[in-house]
């Protein structure tokens, strides 16, 4: 199938390149109005009873936990000076009803929780309009060139803004990444390829996979929203996912025309090898990222979008427009060489790589057992991982979200504001008497709760009402959620329905979703992975072990991100502060993204060893011949991608930062740990085994299996001597 496919890409190559030109067009002139279609936020369940309690409380009654956060400060006056008074009020009073709901001033609420320590700053609590993360946002933006008051310090902070604010700073460091990495990978490719003309190819992929994907986000935001943080994944994906593929389809071409095959021949062969391992890598990695739709939040399904357009894209480009430029281009793709001279072809048997398979092999139980310790101890913090929720600490300390968060935290007494509201919806008018007694009982037996510190009816218009309880503590820490349980098992008034909301009940709710969600999530992706490997490679163990491989690899992954990021090592050295927790949602997306990038390794290496082993019918010599033909391309790839993840890694956004550094270390220690250690050791102890299946499955296999070509498999080869 792969064969055929190659030669109808060299026969019709030039009208396939005119097409991916005018497809280039296209998408670039339509996909450049994506940003302006994606929304933020995404990080709640929106059929969760949180949000159900936040939109009751939209309708009914102002917020308590304000939207916006807006510290005034001035170094002379003190906020009894009605100069500093009046700045603040008539700032305030001036914002449109369009966009705001309500806010509160010192002046108003006489909370001395409102004004500093020394009495020079106050903060402004400010409701915005908006029944989601969205519409506030866009209510946002209407006020916040509005907020400067005249001759005082403005710092705008809170949660709305906040968020804004780190959107706005993913987006220009992503600018800053993509600056960088584009000519930091050209270079490396010319060393990599030894020519200019080589290595601009597989940038070429890089580039269509991008624009494309920013086309079909913009068409997807037509329908549901997308989460603005998607983009940040495809350019990232994009380039690094075709720069591997690109790699693969070009070096395998290069190799084929040193073997003397030229024009069709030469393609033909190309995309039989490496162009059906990129469609099964591609799909393995499209399959494991799909499983982030499985959770109801935004911000996973936007990225499952982003990152399975990306991949796909990738695998698409690679496997038709690729080859047709090959096809165009010749001998010509090893044009503008920094080679003095041509290097000479390797017999079998011979090379570094070679030799360091045969070694592996020759101890296996003992570089297994090696390996498997060292995984497993760097494995050992996940274990205590703590998740706390997003907040000012993500941003450099030079974002005002992020001042605003230490003025309160260093200037002014007790967060005012911090409670988990209980909203009831009554049989009857919350006003009367009857309900107003029922009310007041229920509101004592939440205060008695162990963990709250007192509760209080906070509001009562129609049939709705709402009781208030404060505690001590982190509104996120594991106490408040364990309290926020055993509210909920306080029964409400009768015939009333309770919903409980506030920081502490949203993340109580996120952190359900994602418990219950993620046991469906893993048996899909292990499911599916296996079914794929199977019919790529035609064993029923081969598969397994790629997958249990994978989760030590993630394992150790998310290991070393809670020692580094939830413990606070390397802060100076990586420019962050540590919250001491870890966001709930990065461990799902890097689970996806880790476990699909991983097993595009495996599938490199083992179609390697799979060709190997049909042409010698040797397991090990195959092992040995299939790393020293793909052993270097993995490295160079896995470098390659690590380029751009590594710029990512600068952010200043500590989402964004703990996403780079984890990535770009779970690539290179699945390379050099997994890929090139271990899988040769556990293949020598496998033997024969690793490529077997019962006859039925073997049967299966052989009609419908992922084969590079229909034809009778060629003779074996006489299996090469270690030297």
């Amino acid at each position: 199938m792969f064969e055929a496919l190659g030669r109808f890409l060299f026969r019709r190559r030039k009208p396939l390149l005119a097409l991916t030109l005018l497809f280039a067009v296209l998408s670039g002139a339509y996909g450049v109005g994506v940003f302006g279609d994606m929304k933020p936020g995404g990080f709640e369940d929106p059929g969760s009873d949180s949000r159900k309690a936040a939109q009751l409380a939209e309708k009914a009654f102002p917020q308590r936990a304000p939207d916006v956060v807006v510290v005034y400060r001035d170094t002379d006056r003190t906020v009894d000076d009605p100069s500093f008074q009046q700045a603040v009020t008539g700032t305030v009073e001036k914002l449109p009803e369009s966009a705001v709901t309500g806010y509160s001033t010192f002046w108003m609420t006489k909370m001395p929780a409102q004004v500093s320590h020394d009495r020079h700053a106050t903060y402004v609590g400010i409701n915005l309009r908006g029944g989601d993360d969205n519409a506030k946002e866009e209510s946002y933006k209407e006020i916040s060139d509005k907020l400067g008051a005249q001759g005082l310090e403005t710092l705008r902070g809170g949660p709305v803004a906040t968020g804004h604010q780190a959107s706005d700073q993913i987006g220009k460091d992503l600018g800053t990444a993509e600056g960088l990495s584009f000519p930091v990978l050209f270079l490396l490719l010319i060393v990599v390829f030894g020519g200019l003309a080589a290595a601009s190819l597989p940038l070429l992929v890089g580039g269509l996979s991008i624009i494309g994907s920013m086309a079909v986000l913009r068409l997807i935001a037509q329908l549901t929203d997308v989460s603005v943080f998607a983009m940040s994944l495809v350019t990232i994906l994009g380039l690094a996912v075709a720069i591997d593929y690109g790699l693969l389809i070009v070096s395998r071409y290069r190799e084929e025309l040193e073997r003397g095959h030229t024009g069709e021949e030469a393609l033909a062969r190309t995309v039989a090898t490496a162009g059906r391992t990129v469609v099964v890598s591609g799909i393995t990695v499209a399959v494991a990222l799909a499983g982030m739709t499985f959770f109801p939040f935004g911000f996973l399904k936007s990225m499952a979008y982003g990152g399975v357009a990306a991949v796909v894209l990738s695998v698409f480009f690679s496997l038709i427009a690729l080859p047709a430029t090959l096809g165009v281009m010749g001998a010509k793709v090893n044009a503008l060489s920094l080679r003095r001279g041509k290097k000479a072809a390797r017999a079998e048997g011979q090379g570094a790589w070679y030799r360091l398979a045969h070694g592996l092999m020759r101890r296996p139980a003992l570089v297994a057992v090696g390996t498997l310790a060292v995984l497993l101890a760097l494995a050992t913090p996940f274990l205590r991982i703590d998740f706390g929720a997003n907040d000012a600490r993500q941003l450099p300390d030079s974002a005002e979200g992020r001042q605003v968060h230490n003025a309160l935290e260093r200037d002014f007494d007790s967060d005012a504001v911090k409670s988990i509201d209980s909203l009831l919806v009554l049989k009857s008018q919350a006003t009367s008497p009857e309900q107003g007694a029922a009310l007041q009982a229920y509101a004592k037996k939440l205060g008695g709760t162990e963990g709250a510190t007192g509760a209080q009816v906070t509001g009562a218009t129609g049939t709705t009402a709402r009781v208030s309880v404060t505690f001590d503590g982190a509104a996120v820490s594991a106490d408040a959620r364990d309290l926020v349980n055993r509210l909920k098992d306080v029964p409400p008034p009768a015939g009333a329905e309770a919903y409980f909301g506030g920081e502490t009940a949203v993340f109580d709710d996120t952190l359900d979703a994602l418990g219950e969600t993620l046991p469906w999530m893993l048996l899909y992706i292990a499911v599916a992975t296996y079914l794929l490997l199977f019919l790529a490679f035609g064993s029923v163990l081969l598969p397994l072990k790629a997958i249990l491989m994978n989760l030590l690899s993630l394992s150790a992954t998310f290991g070393v991100l809670v020692w580094i990021f939830q413990d606070g090592h390397l802060e100076g050295l990586i420019s962050f502060d540590s919250t001491g927790n870890i966001e709930p949602n990065m461990p799902i997306m890097l689970f996806a993204l880790i476990f699909g990038l991983s097993m595009d390794y495996e599938v490199f290496l083992v179609s390697r060893i799979r060709e190997q082993y049909d042409a010698l019918g040797d397991s090990t010599a195959a092992v040995a011949s299939g790393l020293q033909n793909i052993g270097r391309l993995i490295v160079n790839a896995a470098l390659l991608m690590c380029v751009p993840l590594a710029a990512m890694a600068t952010s200043g956004v500590l989402t964004m930062k703990l996403f780079g550094v984890g990535m770009v270390f779970a690539i290179l220690a699945d390379v050099a740990i997994v890929r090139i250690l271990l899988v040769p050791a556990v293949l020598k102890l496998m033997g024969r085994s690793a490529w077997w299946a019962p006859g039925p499955l073997a049967r299966f296999y052989t009609r419908f299996g992922i084969k590079e070509t229909d034809e009778a498999p060629e003779p074996k080869r006489p299996v090469p001597v270690s030297g």
